[in-house]
């Protein structure tokens, strides 16, 4: 993580004093209730932010280009390729049926919600097929879904895949707002009350991932005020693993974790106990202090994490970038921490992007900070996965597949939110618009346009039909030394503290701007576990080393693992599969007492700033080979040398891009002297 993680459980604001409503903040204030948007009911605790609902917020930019890649490419179509998602015999659509499991809910979440946010006329009615599906299936117990039994578990059923199934309706009914929604889940809540302990959440990927159920009761209870919600609460706590533990986790999967350590925070909701909140914090630090002195926010598990392989080679899934950011983003409107906004972002610049093709047709198992090459081969045991896991590939991976199209559509849900004291806050930057209610109800339109993390500047206009006065929130970067703002071109003197909210409560009027500027500067951070290595930070970007890459073009059938399955009838041509070999030497020490220059060239025609060939950043840094470091046996990235390892007599200069456009990377270095 880019800042110290932090536990921010209660206190009261920290400001210094400015004139016309203008403060720094530390915490988002929880005295008030939001007149306009649903929150948390008592008894449950307050919540520092509260996401508008589904549908209120356009992206536009490069996050927008990202979405519309995605839906030309394997999410937008996974339903007309894979035999998970065939309607004909689907365990989601007719009792018994044989295909999905997981694979559907997983898809329609990225899927549906991606529809919601490109209003496609075609994916409204496609995820709408699907939703009906899921409504059609509650029996008169209100269970529904498949009812998949685990062998496992003796043959008690498996409730993970009913989950994220909850989750979808409850972006339906705020999209929506079909009022079949909520009666739906309280009769499927009623049902799980009267599940047995010893038969509720038995299995391993429910019993880790029970948190995700908590999250929907919470936010059902938030509708209902159904008291009988709470002991449902007690008892998904109850059985779901413990992430409470200090020193340990209940188990080591990257993906588990990444989602799961949320659990006890989310607990926390219904309890008050801050050390279920602390604990959360806890598994975060635990496993990045462990297996995550790497950059790109993440941690190094391949599948799962290993003693004695936390060398940045190791890598994370492409499910477990877009779980962290979830987290991230429901951990941010539980405590209003800063830090949970700044991991979302290192996750969603330097780590996901580069898991997909350029083209989002296409995508891998496991990526990694240090990555120079992604190939069909097995790299077992140097990464923890047998098989072709680090070929870019349509069918990589079943779960990743059909599970990582949500990454962006939820990130832009929390591109803007409202406050319990009927304001507005942006935590999160990107270009987008916002319709939303503040003061007593009074709706206006919050537009931001910017292309950040690539640029420094952030403007914000305000279009309301009449005066309004609220407070907007905007968060500092804790990476950023000299932030500065002004209202409608005047500069404001406040000093903005790096790390907290700047609080704007004034009367507002049509045509209103506020204009953020955050000098981004050059920074190194240390990786003192894996042998001083360092990365370099450009703001919330991290570096990478330029490596030449070379596209191997395959029939993705070639090397699609034993559990993907294809539709009859799919042209494979049309979903190749691809290695990525380099070009160039990847394997150079960082001359880091040599100075890094930015050369800032024009931004893409496309939109698309995460490809070697449109990323409007590069660097002249200087650096040195290291004859032996080399790949392993398995044909893997070496882990790092040893600081004292020999370098070449030559200092050569290098080019550093950003981490996020480059799928073969060095963004952890070896370091030298020029």
């Amino acid at each position: 993580m880019k800042k110290t993680l932090f536990i921010a459980l209660f206190g009261l604001l920290a400001s210094c004093a400015a004139p016309d409503g203008i403060t720094v903040v530390e915490h988002i204030p929880t005295s008030e209730r939001n007149a306009s948007y649903v929150s948390n009911m008592q008894p449950l605790q307050p919540q520092r932010f509260i996401k508008l609902p589904v549908g209120s917020i356009r992206p536009g930019g490069w996050l927008l280009r990202q979405l519309q890649l995605q839906k030309e490419g394997l999410n937008g179509h996974l339903g007309e390729i894979s035999a998970w998602l065939q309607k004909e015999n689907n365990a989601w659509l007719t009792t018994g049926g044989e295909w999905g499991w997981e694979e559907v809910p997983y898809w329609l979440r990225g899927y549906a919600s991606l529809a919601y946010v490109m209003q496609d006329e075609a994916m409204l009615n496609e995820a709408r097929f699907w939703i009906e599906g899921i409504l059609a299936s509650q029996d008169e117990t209100g269970n529904f879904g498949p009812a998949r039994t685990d062998y496992r578990a003796s043959g008690r059923q498996d409730f993970w895949p009913n989950m994220v199934a909850l989750w979808i309706l409850q972006d339906y009914y705020e999209y929506s707002g079909d009022e079949r929604v909520i009666p739906f889940m309280t009769r499927y809540c009623e049902f799980l009350l009267t599940v047995p302990d010893e038969n509720f959440l038995a299995s391993y990927w429910e019993n880790s991932r029970g948190g995700d159920n908590l999250w929907s009761v919470a936010w059902l209870y938030n509708r209902t005020g159904d008291e009988r919600l709470l002991p449902l609460a007690e008892k998904i706590h109850r059985n779901t693993a413990d992430w409470t533990r200090p020193t340990q986790l209940p188990n080591w999967h990257n993906v588990n974790i990444a989602q799961c350590f949320r659990e006890p925070a989310t607990y926390y909701l219904f309890t008050g106990d801050p050390a279920m909140l602390a604990a959360s914090y806890n598994v975060q630090s635990l496993v990045r202090r462990a297996f995550g002195q790497v950059p790109g926010g993440m941690f190094g598990a391949d599948e799962n994490a290993r003693i004695g392989f936390f060398d940045p080679r190791q890598g994370t899934e492409t499910c477990g970038f877009a779980e962290q950011m979830a987290s991230d983003e429901i951990m941010l409107l539980i405590t209003g921490d800063p830090t949970w906004a700044e991991n979302c972002e290192d996750v969603a610049f330097n780590s996901y992007p580069a898991a997909l093709m350029p083209d989002y047709k296409a995508l891998r198992y496991i990526t990694s900070p240090n990555h120079t090459v992604s190939d069909s081969k097995n790299h077992h045991p140097s990464i923890d996965n047998r098989g072709p896991f680090l070929e870019m590939n349509p069918f990589s991976s079943r779960c990743c597949q059909h599970n990582h199209g949500f990454a962006w559509p939820y990130y832009v849900q929390y591109l803007v939110l409202a406050t319990p004291d009927n304001g507005a806050a942006v935590a999160l930057y990107n270009d987008c618009e916002a319709r939303i209610e503040v003061a007593d109800g009074h709706q206006i339109t919050l537009r931001e346009q910017t292309r950040y993390p690539f640029e420094e500047q952030i403007r914000f206009t305000v279009e309301t039909d009449s005066e309004v006065a609220f407070p907007l929130y905007l968060r500092i970067p804790s990476w950023c030394r000299d932030a500065s703002a002004s209202i409608n071109g005047r500069r404001i003197g406040t000093q903005l503290t790096p790390g907290r909210y700047l609080r704007i409560d004034r009367t507002w009027h049509d045509g209103d701007e506020v204009t953020l500027d955050f000098p981004m500067e050059i920074s190194m951070r240390t990786w003192q576990v894996n042998k001083n290595s360092v990365s370099v930070d450009y703001g919330p970007l991290t570096l990478s080393l330029e490596i030449g890459e070379e596209y191997r073009r395959f029939n993705s059938r070639s090397f699609a693992i034993f559990d993907s399955k294809w539709q009859e009838g799919v042209d494979d041509e049309a979903w190749p599969a691809y290695d990525i070999h380099p070009t160039t030497p990847w394997n150079y020490a960082l001359a880091v007492d040599a100075p890094i220059s930015l050369q800032r060239g024009a931004w893409p025609d496309d939109d698309n700033p995460f490809t070697l060939q449109s990323t409007p950043l590069r660097f002249r840094a200087k650096g040195r080979r290291v004859p032996g470091w080399d790949y392993d046996a398995t044909g893997l990235t070496g882990v790092l040398p040893y600081e004292d390892a020999a370098k070449a007599d030559s200092v050569e200069e290098i080019t550093l891009v950003p981490m996020g456009a480059a799928r073969l990377r060095i963004a952890a270095f070896p370091t030298c002297e020029q």
